[in-house]
């Protein structure tokens, strides 16, 4: 009885009839337009020798957290990170989760109470639709971007009845697949309109957007105005982890009641290290994310010149995304850059709806003006 069952078997079988079978990819020497690695901070010298120096501090020689933070894990770099990372975002409170896709999960399974209701863009990250389902709330989605259907949405929530009942309008600052943003500043006046809480997911906006690479809240000056906001460490960062930032009583119940927290083993402190490293980082060279922004604006112009723009969904951000319809047509088009030596990734459906499958382009501070101009050539040579 140790063979893989049946119906499982067949999934996997209709994954590969439809050119939609993942597979674990392997390290490359190929030039980098796939990771989330936006300012190369994975790879920084610096950082890695500012994290030793953190660790050294504390006088910390320790592999492991030895258990959840409420138990034996709450080493002292937590506190001192925590603090922070609370501060760099102007907000009173932090805390760190082990992922994006813990932070949001625990975040929506455990905030939204039986009798509330969650408004979510359709495009949200699957650790915020996984949360949703593990929660109590009701929940419905609304069409991308679409301040007219949100606010049709709440309207007719608060008129059947939901007058005392919380309302969670959730979204993100850059979509992941689409790399487009939302208009957070009317977002936000709708939230206010009929009394819902907004949570913004900054995951791929933190360390590339605003002022120090600070996020878009940031940047509208809205962080007053949101209830929850996740950041993650796994992006331009270059680090693992994640944090939700909130007042300090939003804080208090998610150490209380969030599951993906209490229990599961905490950060290393090593870990812990390279976020504070990562953050001076940020406030320190501002260089790099200004070299992020050059290169995106590159892109952008060998995109309309090379009469592509069309064929892109249109975006400010670190991703951009050349929609190429059907998963062999999308997987050959990735086999073709590889062989001229760019590493872009195919987004599949069902990742991405049917129709809709795309190569995502990630730009980096690190990418070379040429190497972008030569992979917009190469897209143009495929591309009709």
């Amino acid at each position: 009885m140790n063979g893989l069952p049946e119906k499982l078997q067949q999934k996997l079988a209709e994954r590969n009839s439809s050119a939609s079978l993942r597979t674990l990819g392997v390290p490359n020497n190929l030039i980098d337009f796939s990771s989330n690695d936006y300012l190369g901070f994975a790879f920084s010298e610096k950082v890695f020798d500012r994290a030793q120096e953190i660790m050294a501090s504390f006088n910390l020689k320790q592999n492991g957290a030895t258990g959840s933070r409420l138990l034996s894990g709450n080493h002292a770099l937590y506190n001192r990170v925590e603090k922070q990372i609370a501060s760099f975002h102007e907000v009173p409170a932090a805390l760190i989760f082990n992922s994006g896709y813990d932070a949001n999960v625990g975040l929506f399974s455990s905030v939204p109470q039986r009798g509330d209701v969650i408004l979510y863009d359709e495009l949200s990250h699957a650790s915020i639709r996984d949360g949703i389902k593990m929660g109590n709330a009701r929940a419905h989605k609304f069409t991308h971007n679409d301040l007219l259907d949100l606010e049709r949405r709440c309207k007719k929530e608060r008129k059947e009845g939901l007058i005392n009942s919380e309302i969670y309008v959730v979204t993100e600052s850059v979509f992941s697949m689409d790399g487009d943003t939302p208009d957070l500043n009317a977002m936000a006046k709708v939230c206010q309109k009929y009394k819902a809480r907004l949570v913004v997911d900054e995951a791929h906006a933190f360390g590339v957007m605003g002022s120090s690479g600070k996020g878009i809240i940031q940047q509208l000056k809205l962080q007053d105005e949101i209830f929850a906001r996740i950041v993650t460490f796994g992006k331009a960062l270059g680090s693992h982890g994640a944090a939700i930032l909130g007042t300090d009583e939003l804080r208090n119940y998610l150490i209380n009641f969030t599951r993906s927290f209490v229990y599961t083993t905490g950060l290393p402190p090593h870990s812990v290290a390279v976020i504070e490293a990562g953050y001076e980082a940020l406030g320190e060279d501002l260089g790099i994310i200004q070299k992020l922004h050059h290169n995106i604006a590159i892109l952008r112009n060998e995109i309309e010149d090379a009469g592509l723009a069309t064929c892109f969904i249109s975006s400010d951000s670190a991703i951009h995304s050349l929609i190429i319809p059907g998963n062999k047509t999308v997987k050959n088009a990735a086999a073709n850059l590889r062989e001229q030596g760019f590493d872009v990734k195919p987004i599949l459906s069902p990742t991405v709806p049917q129709g809709e499958e795309r190569l995502r382009i990630c730009i980096h501070s690190y990418n070379s003006e040429e190497d972008i101009r030569k992979l917009v050539q190469h897209l143009a040579t495929f591309v009709a």
